[in-house]
């Protein structure tokens, strides 16, 4: 029977006793701003609340929906109409009377992001939208506040801490929003229902380590999180000098307004993994890019595929064949897609691999992904 860690040196309770202590007076004294209160906002929100942070700031403004239920777990029926912040600052104060809450039921929007965030200690970025995560993003680095970024989408879902010294930031990633197209459907892209739940928590574990100084949070690292495999991947995200809002000469120094289309993408730019896989048995003549990161290349890969990270990819263009098309694939699409979006504007006849790497090993597709 394994020993409890309390009850086995008396110096070590006393260590853990001081932290505790310790970290429970800045837990109290903390202000976090939850940037929706959605799938990723409700986990966060209840175990932030019952880990003693002092203030919650919540951000967000719709109204619950019967059919947010199965995943926005702070919410019950009887909430079915009400805006989601006063439901969920009602559910939070019963269950933790001491706890304050500011419910703001307006959507953050570049006339208050940098208001809101300058007024918190820690971000936590549960936006289900690209436009709010880029004002999210940016107002954290203008303001100096850590921004505990999470994203969910279908099976899979990501954890990192943006916006530290010396930390990366989202752009550091994802320099610009995706290009028309990327995105088929913004409403209905759909998740498994228990992954927000999962990526929320651990978005709450990462705030508490921010806040308690304890442990070491995930900086310059994106955890990925594979709920079909029940794997997770430390992936390094180091900060990029050339980063246009916290790189070493920032072009962006004033929030704006993002935008970001929901149109479908042209069908000459997109390519499914069943048709790869018939230009591949048929042997049609193509060049197939992975423009993910040498550290993702090493851990699986698609046969037959060249490594051109999309950072270096300006510089390689002239390298590609103009004779026979080129697809590319990232992880799940949105790198690749702006890889294609570049090719194509230099005349490469260029092809995104819908859904990436993740797409092809769900369909097994050739068993090659090594």
């Amino acid at each position: 029977m394994m020993e409890s860690v309390t009850g086995s040196d008396p110096s070590t309770r006393s260590a853990l006793a001081t932290l505790d202590l310790a970290a429970k007076k800045r837990l109290h004294a903390a202000r976090v701003l939850l940037v929706g209160v959605g799938g990723l906002g409700s986990p966060a929100a209840l175990y932030l609340a019952a880990a003693g942070v002092g203030t919650l700031v919540l951000v967000d403004d719709d109204c619950v929906d019967e059919s947010n239920l199965q995943r926005q777990v702070i919410f019950d029926t009887a909430d079915v109409g009400r805006p989601k912040v006063d439901a969920a600052a009602d559910r939070l104060r019963a269950r933790h009377p001491d706890l304050h809450v500011e419910p703001i039921a307006r959507r953050l929007d570049e006339t208050n992001a940098r208001h809101l965030v300058a007024g918190v200690d820690v971000v936590v970025d549960g936006a289900d939208n690209f436009a709010t995560r880029y004002l999210v993003n940016d107002a954290c680095v203008l303001e100096h506040r850590p921004n505990v970024f999470g994203s969910v989408s279908q099976f899979d879902g990501q954890v990192a801490v943006f916006a530290v010294p010396d930390g990366p930031c989202y752009r550091c990633l994802h320099p610009e929003p995706p290009p028309d197209g990327l995105i088929l459907n913004c409403a209905d892209a759909g998740v498994l229902g228990v992954l927000p739940g999962v990526i929320g928590a651990l978005q709450a574990v990462e705030t508490i380590k921010i806040i308690a100084g304890i442990g070491a949070p995930l900086v310059g690292r994106l955890l990925t999180y594979d709920a079909l495999r029940m794997r997770a991947r430390d992936i390094a995200l180091p900060h990029d000098p050339a980063c246009p809002v916290c790189g070493t000469h920032p072009t962006i120094t004033t929030l704006e307004a993002v935008t970001v289309s929901c149109a479908a993408p042209a069908k000459e730019e997109t390519m499914t993994v069943d048709e790869l896989v018939a230009w591949r048995e048929r042997q049609v003549p193509h060049v197939l890019i992975d423009v993910r990161e040498p550290s993702e290349h090493a851990l699986d890969r698609i046969e037959r595929a060249t490594l051109m990270p999309l950072g270096s990819l300006a510089s390689m263009i002239d390298m590609l064949p103009r004779d026979r098309p080129v697809v590319v694939h990232c992880r799940t699409g949105a790198r690749s897609a702006r890889a294609v979006a570049m090719l194509r504007a230099k005349g490469v006849d260029a092809r995104n691999l819908a859904g990436g790497i993740e797409a092809w090993r769900r369909a097994g597709a050739e068993n090659s992904v090594r």
